[in-house]
């Protein structure tokens, strides 16, 4: 077998060891004998802090020496997960840091458990970021992550009497020992006044000039992005908002005590929470300021450092800059960099938008019209009125060409249009400000082009492009699930899987083999003990781990369904209450999923799970059959403990609304089998690893798009034909899981009668039913051959190469970025 590749050469056991103790004494004045756990985790992580501030120097050094081309990657979030292990592990020195703590007395999970997970993001949407991020490093691509260091993030969620309560999420109380504040690179960002327009006699031009503006520094916190055993770190940068006037001690004096702190409250507002709620109007614009604060400093330092290594020369900006903006949120990028390229650098309008169009890239990921973002005319115009005359003008320019193409066809300009009734539409800029748009998993680039962009697809077909998500093997498998490593590792002769997962195809010949099988439904059963102690500990619920384990963790969305699942879970319950010795193996549904605050279905769905778990959960007649577990505050590092432990993968979107989800693959990678709908990634899951190997139900997008572009679907169609589920929607409403029988009447109108504007069941939940459950059978009867089982585990874990998130940026770099890897010595 292949042996790993040298530990890294700037560890050292003894002086490592030392250094934890200096750092006890100098941080908190103790012997490490008298240091609590979060204690020895600062001093820790400081000490490989230390290793890798030497490898992110050559990095930098290597950067300023060869002016590579830089992609920054601008995202409203990054859900990064703890650092210390997954640097441990990208550092190779994992295994000889848990001796040194293993000396000293010390567990290296129990000191990896004290870290806070960095809230700096929420959904797919910021995991996929991170792991973009720690490809870029480990494939050895220049690159910065752009985004905000909220000081509370979405929030932490607690669950209380069944209900979702947000609390903050304080995760920087204790200090964070991996970022480091770089003040000297701040840089200030205005909001309001307006324009003043000033004839420049030198130059013969009007100069158009913001006044009676308020501003904030936007102050930078970088964080290291270690790559996998090649010396490269990359930045995580994120920004912080400082007041430019601390505090104001005149007006103090004069008793005005908030106007003495208006500037910091300002400031404190900008960053304090991810998405804040956007019901209203002053949250639309605390969004809106949010995305250009990021953005604008962003660029700011982008164009500087840019201008430092290439003697100031704007003009070929392009050549070294790309800014990839991860869906509608940082779009206003493009009006930002032509701002700047027209005042500041003094561009003409026609040789900026020239360089812009080069330098923005956009990445659309989501097909949902509420998620496409846009602005009111009058918000935009009062919080950016410079910003607002760019994005006029680019309107302007560009409904004169959809005019000049499309003479007379006005429907192409209300499509298309930047700016159209009132509304600044940030998706259409993006396509029309960039040189790429691109979807990411093949059907939902092809719904893109075929349907929601159609008109810019016809337009501009060159600029589209479809980049599957991937996910990094090394947080997912190599970290979240050792004990699989190590197999894998053992099985294929090799652990070159760790930097090219096409490797573990190797698997494939293992899957028939009776051993092997064992072998892999061995480590499960030691995942499963892992994750039923966590769900112990934090739910005060004994979990079976011979029971199959079900699992559905995710954001919580009507979309993605998981008011079918519990719906699914209620009808197995009546099933059983039925027929106690029916033919059924055991099983517990395990649930995870935060619902934002504002969206009141999702946290009725959200009550309606945990109270069929206190039903289920505690009904002696069935024998323990069924289970139901809730995990509270689902977050990364809960996540890959649960991926491990998991027998079936629940990606049950209504087909066509999942753009591609990324925990489908990581449920794959760990040997999960997935109920799921041909939607999303899920479609090319099971090209890979075959249908035969998943269990698929439910309508095809095609179908779903058919019925809401054509009507003719009736939910009460169903509740009238099928007995069972008419059952199940009845006990929503009679009091079976809810003292106050109306908790759930709304989600019960919903599915049957619609809400508001929404038409009835809107998501397909009773239409999809009956195949629903009827592949949840399939499950639970394949489960019984143990070995048929393993087999299908093993197939999949052998065919998930495809869904690396180094195979998706090396296609970013390819076709988008055109970036050139850099080696760093150290």
């Amino acid at each position: 077998m292949e042996s790993t590749p040298a530990k890294n050469k700037l560890f050292d056991k003894a002086v490592f060891k030392k250094e934890i103790q200096e750092n006890v004494k100098l941080l908190f004045r103790k012997t490490i004998d008298h240091a609590s756990q979060e204690e020895i985790f600062q001093a820790v992580s400081l000490a490989v802090k230390d290793i890798i501030v030497d490898e992110w120097l050559a990095t930098h050094k290597t950067y300023n020496e060869t002016n590579p081309k830089i992609v920054y990657y601008l995202s409203m979030e990054f859900l990064i997960g703890r650092a210390l292990g997954n640097n441990l592990i990208n550092l190779r020195c994992y295994k000889e840091v848990s001796e040194v703590l293993d000396e000293m007395g010390i567990d290296i999970n129990v000191v990896e458990d004290q870290e806070p997970d960095p809230a700096l993001g929420n959904g797919g949407l910021g995991r996929l970021a991170a792991c973009f991020l720690d490809s870029l490093s480990t494939l050895g691509y220049p690159a910065y992550g752009c985004g905000i260091r909220y000081k509370y993030g979405l929030f932490k969620q607690k669950i209380e009497n069944g209900y979702q309560i947000e609390v903050p999420d304080n995760w920087l109380k204790n200090g964070y020992p991996f970022e480091i504040k770089r003040a000297e690179y701040k840089q200030e960002i205005k909001f309001g006044g307006y324009v003043r327009v000033v004839w420049d006699e030198q130059a013969h031009k009007n100069r158009f000039v913001q006044t009676d503006y308020q501003s904030v520094y936007a102050v930078p916190y970088d964080l290291p992005i270690v790559g996998y055993g090649n010396n490269m770190i990359n930045t995580l940068r994120i920004w912080d908002a400082e007041p430019i006037v601390e505090f104001n001690l005149e007006s103090f004096d004069k008793g005005n005590y908030t106007k003495a702190v208006e500037q910091e409250n300002l400031a404190k507002s900008i960053v304090e929470v991810l998405y804040p709620n956007d019901s209203h109007y002053s949250g639309k614009e605390l969004r809106l300021k949010q995305q250009y604060f990021f953005v604008s400093a962003s660029i700011q330092r982008a164009i500087q450092k840019y201008k430092e290594l290439n003697n100031n020369d704007i003009h070929k900006l392009y050549e070294k800059v790309c800014f990839q903006m991860n869906d509608t949120h940082p779009t206003i990028a493009v009006a930002e960099l032509m701002r700047i390229l027209v005042d500041e650098e003094d561009l003409e309008w026609d040789e900026a938008w020239d360089i812009t169009t080069k330098c923005c890239a956009y990445t659309n990921h989501t097909i949902m019209a509420e998620a496409l973002e846009k602005w009111p005319v009058d918000l935009f115009m009062r919080l950016l009125p410079r910003v607002y005359q760019i994005v006029e003008e680019i309107n302007r320019r560009f409904v004169n060409q959809i005019e000049e193409r499309y003479p007379n066809q006005y429907n192409k300009v209300k499509s298309m249009a930047v700016i159209y009734e009132g509304q600044i539409r940030m998706a259409n800029m993006a396509i029309v400000g960039g040189s790429s748009v691109n979807g990411v998993a093949r059907l939902h680039t092809e719904i893109l082009e075929k349907r929601e962009l159609k008109d810019f697809y016809e337009m501009m077909p060159e600029k589209f492009s479809n980049k599957t998500n991937g996910i990094t093997q090394r947080r997912f498998l190599l970290h979240a699930n050792p004990l699989q490593a190590e197999w894998v590792t053992k099985k294929i002769g090799t652990d070159g899987w760790i930097t090219d997962l096409s490797q573990i195809k190797g698997l494939e010949k293992y899957a028939d083999d009776p051993t092997v099988q064992k072998e892999f439904m061995d480590i499960k059963y030691q995942n499963k003990l892992r994750l039923a102690k966590y769900i112990k500990e934090h739910n005060g619920i004994d979990v079976d781990p011979n029971t199959i384990f079900d699992v559905q963790v995710k954001r919580l969305h009507e979309y993605k369904r998981q008011l079918m699942n519990i719906l699914h879970v209620m009808y197995l319950y009546n099933q059983l209450k039925a027929n106690p010795n029916m033919d059924f193996y055991p099983t517990t549904f395990i649930f995870g999923a935060k619902a934002a605050a504002g969206y009141k279905r999702a946290k009725e769905t959200i009550k309606l799970i945990n109270s069929v778990a206190d039903v289920v959960n505690n009904d002696p007649t069935i024998n323990g059959k069924l289970k139901v577990v809730f995990i509270e505050n689902y977050r990364v590092s809960n996540a890959e403990i649960i991926f491990a432990a998991s027998d079936v993968s629940e990606q049950i979107s209504t087909a066509s609304k999942e753009a591609s989800g990324t925990g489908n693959m990581k449920f794959m990678l760990n040997g999960a089998l997935t109920i799921g709908t041909m939607d999303g990634a899920n479609v090319e899951m099971a090209e890979e690893v075959g249908e035969e190997n998943m269990f698929i139900f439910g309508m095809s997008a095609e179908e779903v798009m058919a019925y809401e572009a054509n009507g003719g679907y009736n939910p009460y169609d169903i509740y009238n034909s099928d007995g069972d589920l008419r059952k199940v929607l009845e006990q929503l409403v009679d009091g079976t899981y809810s003292k106050e029988g109306d908790l759930f009447n709304e989600i019960y109108t919903s599915l049957l009668k619609g809400t508001g504007y929404d038409r009835p069941d809107v998501y397909f939940n009773l239409k999809d039913f009956r195949s629903y459950a009827q592949a949840q059978a399939r499950v639970n009867k394949a489960y019984k051959d143990r070995n048929n089982w393993a087999k299908m585990a093993i197939l999949n874990i052998a065919s998930v190469g495809k869904f690396s998130s180094d195979r998706t940026i090396e296609e970013y770099v390819k076709d988008i970025w055109h970036l050139e890897k850099i080696t760093v010595n150290v």
